[in-house]
């Protein structure tokens, strides 16, 4: 088979074929954009809004405020696994299909949450809104790759996102605690509703419509629902469930313990999800795909390690603020701004970059001011000045911004488009992880209370994974730039875009 070299542009991935001439694209414009940036603020908003109406919610329904954590912790696991799942589902039906279908569910469940009767109900109206939540990103990314299949990442898009999405997190216990303090905690449930009819009104006029779906869905016999199931890979979603469940499980519960039993359910759950994903005609979690590029797994792992450390901070550092040095939790959120706002005027910066550089520049500035803003942090102790603990908290802004937008960029160019969707989901379950990682790291070193010399562990923790990050920031941009250089045969190329592919239409 004869051998022809990938172009050296600058998105270069094995997902291009190299025989092929690019047709031309067109970037997202402003009103796909201002659509998806509506149903994507749904989940950053709903994850940070709860914080203030735990106390209120847990006196509603008698219960203890530890147990009504669970409405964050059901929150984030629903998340974890429904990303990746949403992403299948607007790859297989369509992303406008499912955005539009997650913003009903969300309008139902929240509507829901407001009368729920107990609180377990409550809790399933959390988990149904996080499923709910979840279509936006995926299905958003489908869409904007769809309009050019082989461009190179829309930073600008992007960047809007980004923007978007940390404002309403950074807004959301504002938001809350104005609701909760005029309507009661139930006011965090349905200010959702009127949210998701414009939500939904803007995204039936303005998003484009979709292809005809790979699936024909047909629950009329058991065949067709059998043929449905194996469509979706149902057996390797429950695998990847289990998995991720048992390791998540296994990881909060060390601050109290080992629990050996999780750990080995993760374990056996993975090596069946191997054998499983390897049989399977569509795959859920396509490991050939993975093998064809070896970038995304790279670029998951450092999404993990970067918001290990954002989430480590932006939660230790309010503990240690109250805890040891005696701020109230009004006077500790003002200086947790700096953190947060940084990085929203830094991300149009880190646009303009990827746009002219790539993802690869961006990646390595923030991993470098990730691992500069976390060295200080080792020093900080019961005497450190105010203007410090806000000059740290800026640089450490930066790399929110950066990283985020260059790894959420390298992410977009090298997936093949038809898998988009599942990809993306994918990405972001490596959010939670890295977040309910950084959870289960406090826990452990602030177990007996929060200390300075808790935070300087913190702190050395911190910096060795982000200068990990550095060196692998340094190796992922050297490994995307081979991989798009490599001479591959027509068959490896049309096998790198097509690998795994979703079923071709039929009657399920």
């Amino acid at each position: 088979m004869p051998s022809v070299d990938a172009p050296p542009g600058r998105s270069g991935t094995a997902a291009e074929s190299p025989s092929a001439t690019r047709a031309p694209g067109s970037r997202p414009d402003a009103r796909l954009v201002a659509a998806v940036a509506t149903g994507t603020i749904l989940n950053p908003v709903n994850s940070s809004m709860i914080a203030v109406a735990l106390v209120p919610i847990a006196a509603s329904f008698g219960v203890d405020t530890a147990a009504s954590t669970w409405l964050i912790s059901a929150f984030f696991l629903a998340a974890a696994i429904a990303m990746p799942l949403m992403g299948r589902f607007a790859d297989l039906f369509g992303p406008r299909r499912t955005f539009l279908t997650g913003l009903v569910v969300v309008g139902i469940s929240a509507a829901a949450g407001t009368v729920a009767p107990s609180f377990g109900v409550l809790i399933l109206c959390r988990v149904a809104m996080a499923f709910g939540t979840s279509t936006a990103y995926p299905s958003g990314l489908a869409m904007f790759r769809a309009r050019d299949p082989h461009g190179d990442a829309p930073a600008g898009a992007l960047a809007i996102l980004g923007i978007v999405s940390s404002v309403m997190a950074a807004a959301g216990p504002v938001l809350g605690g104005i609701l909760v303090a005029t309507v009661g905690w139930q006011g965090i449930f349905f200010v959702n509703v009127p949210v998701v009819v414009v939500g939904f009104l803007i995204a039936f006029r303005w998003l484009p419509a979709d292809p005809p779906p790979s699936v024909a869905v047909s629950f009329r016999s058991p065949a067709g629902i059998a043929d449905f199931i194996d469509a979706i890979d149902a057996i390797g979603i429950v695998l990847f469930a289990s998995m991720f469940i048992g390791l998540l499980a296994f990881i909060v519960a060390l601050p109290t313990g080992v629990e050996p039993v999780l750990l080995v359910l993760a374990v056996a759950s993975a090596a069946l999800l191997v054998v499983r994903e390897l049989r399977a005609r569509a795959p859920f979690v396509d490991l050939r795909m993975l093998a064809h590029q070896p970038t995304l797994v790279w670029l998951y792992a450092q999404f993990a390690g970067v918001n290990l450390v954002f989430y480590g901070v932006f939660f230790g550092l309010p503990i240690w603020l109250e805890d040891v040095r005696g701020f109230s939790a009004a006077q500790s959120g003002p200086l947790l701004l700096p953190l947060a706002g940084i990085g929203i005027l830094a991300a149009p910066v880190a646009a303009r970059i990827v746009s002219k550089r790539g993802p690869a520049p961006a990646i390595i500035i923030g991993s470098v001011a990730l691992l500069i803003g976390c060295i200080p942090l080792a020093a900080f102790g019961d005497t450190t000045p105010i203007i410090v603990i806000l000059v740290v908290g800026a640089i450490l802004g930066i790399p929110s911004a950066f990283n985020n937008l260059g790894l959420q960029a390298a992410l977009y160019e090298a997936t093949p488009a038809s898998l988009m969707g599942t990809a993306s989901g994918q990405f972001q379950t490596f959010r939670y992880t890295g977040a309910i990682g950084a959870s289960a790291i406090l826990g452990i070193v602030f177990a007996g209370g929060a200390t300075s010399e808790g935070l300087d562990q913190l702190a050395t923790i911190f910096i060795v994974v982000s200068a990990a990050l550095v060196v692998a920031s340094v190796a992922g941009a050297r490994l995307a730039r081979r991989h798009a250089l490599k001479p591959i045969s027509l068959l490896e190329a049309e096998e790198a875009e097509f690998v795994g592919p979703v079923p071709p239409a039929e009657s399920v």
